[in-house]
């Protein structure tokens, strides 16, 4: 069943939605007491090369509409990035089957410390890969529910050549999920959503993905799937298909049975952090975990980002990479510093956190290159949720909008600016849409990089 866009774009707009206030003082109300006894637990899934973190407003979002935070986890696969071939061993990558056997494991856990019998599951892109391989292979007992956010169902690409890559639409992983008259698993209700032409992993061009000209094989229909319910969610990208909050708004109804009471995060009285510090070993992000980091946390003037004191937290590292808990409040800007073993000093520059998380996970910035060399400091703009699209949004850096952020379908999830020594130490202001963070240009002669990294 597909739903027209028109009417799913409607829907949304009739939502309130609003970015949290962070004034100080201006708490919203305790989230209602939903009746949710019935809503199985949920477990989030995230994509190729991501973390668990990137679910953080999600998860926030649910329980403001009365879904104990206990009911739900989000899984963090070690290796998130895919082989180039499922069925040859490369170094810091997963192939299908470790990542179906981690998602058994997580789901086996999440019933475990519920005692629910079965459980919804949510996941972005790559995530519903692992999710349609579990059901499809003995899991349907297990899930109720499996939510599709952007996953490329058809492929990527769908080519005669790589016929082992997981993203190959004609390739023996795809084929194998999409034989038969359905596409989807009987007993598991399915849903996906995707984007009205925004989707950069959903394009006929190969433009997309480093082949221009070329005919990818596939459309912007690519990622529904025939037996599912299909939802439309308009011009929304690739990543926005998950976390946006017309995204919540759909993934709620399907699980929850009706629509949330709120869209709006309600912020907490206190709240704390922490999370997780991983590395790129060979230059490949992974989920493992880095020992011997120190993060320490700032609070920073919203207007400045000058610190307020000094650090409110400060934490080394262990063998299990966790940081934290800091105690925070709900309308502090903060700045995370990242001391990691060969890596620069990162500065992370963050909006406020209106509710607790333990899934605030570092990862230090990229070491400076060859593109670098003449930088007096480097600011990078971070959008991890989803990409800028120009002229769809407003995305400005230093006053301007970024030079290397294409225009049209939206590709780019950072942008990067660079200052002459001269400049170094100043304040830059990073604007996307309604959410605004200033950060300090570090001087890069000192091996440090700053990020101002959106949250929504």
């Amino acid at each position: 069943m597909k739903l027209s866009r028109r009417s799913i774009l409607l829907g949304a707009g009739s939502l309130p939605f609003a970015v949290p206030s962070f004034r100080t003082g201006a708490l919203a109300q305790t989230a209602p007491a939903a009746q949710n006894a019935e809503v199985p637990p949920i477990l989030f899934v995230h994509g190729n090369g991501d973390y668990d973190a990137l679910w953080m407003t999600t998860l926030w979002r649910m329980e403001s509409n009365g879904i104990a935070r206990d009911r739900m986890a989000a899984i963090n696969f070690t290796d998130p990035n895919a082989r180039s071939d499922d069925k040859v061993e490369q170094a810091n990558r997963s192939s299908t089957e470790d990542q179906r056997r981690e998602l058994a494991a997580a789901i086996v856990e999440l019933k475990r410390r519920t005692g629910a019998p079965r459980v919804a599951l949510v996941g972005s892109s790559r995530g519903g890969y692992a999710i349609r391989n579990v059901i499809r292979n003995g899991g349907t007992g297990d899930v109720s529910h499996a939510a599709l956010c952007g996953t490329p169902n058809h492929g990527v690409f769908a080519t005669d050549d790589q016929p082992n890559n997981e993203f190959n639409g004609r390739g023996t992983f795809l084929r194998g999920l999409n034989e038969g008259e359905s596409e989807v698993t009987p007993g598991t209700a399915f849903l996906t959503l995707r984007s009205d032409g925004m989707d950069k992993y959903a394009q006929a061009d190969g433009r997309f993905i480093g082949k221009p000209g070329t005919p990818t094989g596939v459309t912007v229909e690519g990622p529904e799937l025939k037996g599912a319910t299909n939802l439309v969610l308009g011009a929304l990208d690739h990543r926005e298909v998950a976390f946006h909050p017309r995204a919540f708004r759909e993934i709620y109804k399907f699980i929850a049975g009706r629509e949330p009471a709120r869209i709006a995060i309600v912020p907490e009285q206190s709240v704390r952090l922490s999370g997780l510090v991983t590395g790129t070993p060979g230059g490949v992000s992974t989920n493992r975990p880095v020992a011997g980091a120190t993060v320490d946390v700032f609070r920073v003037d919203p207007d400045t980002g000058e610190r307020r004191g000094g650090a409110v937290h400060s934490a080394k590292t262990g063998a299990d990479g966790r940081w934290g808990p800091a105690q925070v409040e709900p309308s502090w800007f903060l700045e995370f510093v990242l001391t990691s073993p060969d890596a620069p000093t990162t500065h992370i520059y963050r909006s406020p956190f209106p509710r607790s998380s333990d899934v605030v996970h570092l990862r230090a910035a990229r070491p400076l290159g060859p593109a670098d060399k003449d930088a007096g400091a480097v600011v990078i703009m971070s959008r991890p949720r989803g990409y800028f699209g120009l002229p769809r949004d407003v995305v400005l850096l230093d006053g301007k909008e970024p030079a290397d952020v294409k225009p049209g379908v939206p590709t780019d999830s950072a942008a990067t600016l660079r200052l002459p020594a001269a400049e170094a130490g100043r304040n830059i202001v990073a604007q996307f849409g309604e959410e605004r963070i200033v950060a300090r240009a570090w001087p890069a002669s000192e091996n440090r990089i700053a990020i101002a990294e959106l949250t929504y």
